[in-house]
């Protein structure tokens, strides 16, 4: 047989080039926003991270005073039942007054909550005036975004394995169920363990009923919609 030489090289090199125009920079931003089905919102010392350990594997840093979190800490909890049905909890720092303002690093704290679908309300119920607590939390919550004040939520009670809790748990009921607008308030202890699961399964009840998040929509701030917006005004215009 007779042998073919394989073909010559050939160059590679673009035998022309044009001029290439100015590009232009910009400095970008980054926030990074934890995606959670649950996020869990409360003063310091409130036992969020107690609770959170409590039924997931997380770590959380937990002691006997206020700003033990000082990082958002993630856990998933496999709910009772033969469906595998399982929930992502968001552990959100504890929160201060003037938190909307970023005292506290407040601003990296409360963005971890946009994309959370419902919010657990952590309430210490061992606190001198657990009301005055919740309502400033709801407050904050309202001053840095209306939006994100208007989330589905829960309110639990914790440290109820204390006497003085349990006794004044009905007016305190009563009180906080009035304040939230809505029934959804319940006790728990993080402690003891005791009557976290049901609430976490009531909530799971309350997710399967919602619609489910539109990736878009989350992503998109007020800031974006108002660009989109002006965008589409310019193209209707012929511009």
């Amino acid at each position: 047989p007779v042998s073919v030489p394989p073909p010559p090289f050939a160059p590679q090199a673009p035998g022309f080039a044009e001029l290439g125009e100015k590009g232009r920079g910009r400095w970008v931003t980054l926030q990074l926003k934890l995606v959670a089905d649950v996020g869990l919102v409360g003063v310091p010392n409130a036992g969020k991270s107690s609770l959170l350990s409590a039924v997931t594997n997380a770590k959380p840093k937990v002691a006997d005073y206020p700003f033990t979190t000082v990082v958002p800490n993630l856990g998933v909890v496999t709910l009772p039942g033969s469906e595998g049905a399982s929930l992502v909890l968001a552990d959100v720092p504890g929160l201060l007054e003037g938190a909307h303002a970023g005292l506290g690093l407040g601003h990296a704290f409360l963005r971890h909550l946009d994309r959370c679908r419902v919010l657990l309300h952590v309430v210490d119920g061992s606190a001198e005036d657990p009301l005055y607590h919740f309502k400033a939390i709801q407050n904050e919550l309202e001053l840095f975004s209306p939006t994100l004040a208007q989330k589905p939520q829960v309110v639990v009670v914790n440290k109820m394995d204390l006497p003085h809790v349990r006794e004044r748990w009905d007016a305190l009921r009563c009180e906080l169920k009035e304040a939230a607008g809505h029934a959804r308030v319940d006790c728990v202890s993080a402690a003891a363990r005791k009557n976290i699961m049901p609430v976490l399964v009531r909530i799971k009840g309350m997710l399967d009923k919602m619609p489910p998040p539109t990736e878009l929509q989350a992503e998109k701030t007020e800031e974006d919609l108002a660009r989109d917006a002006a965008l589409a005004a310019r193209m209707a215009a012929g511009g």
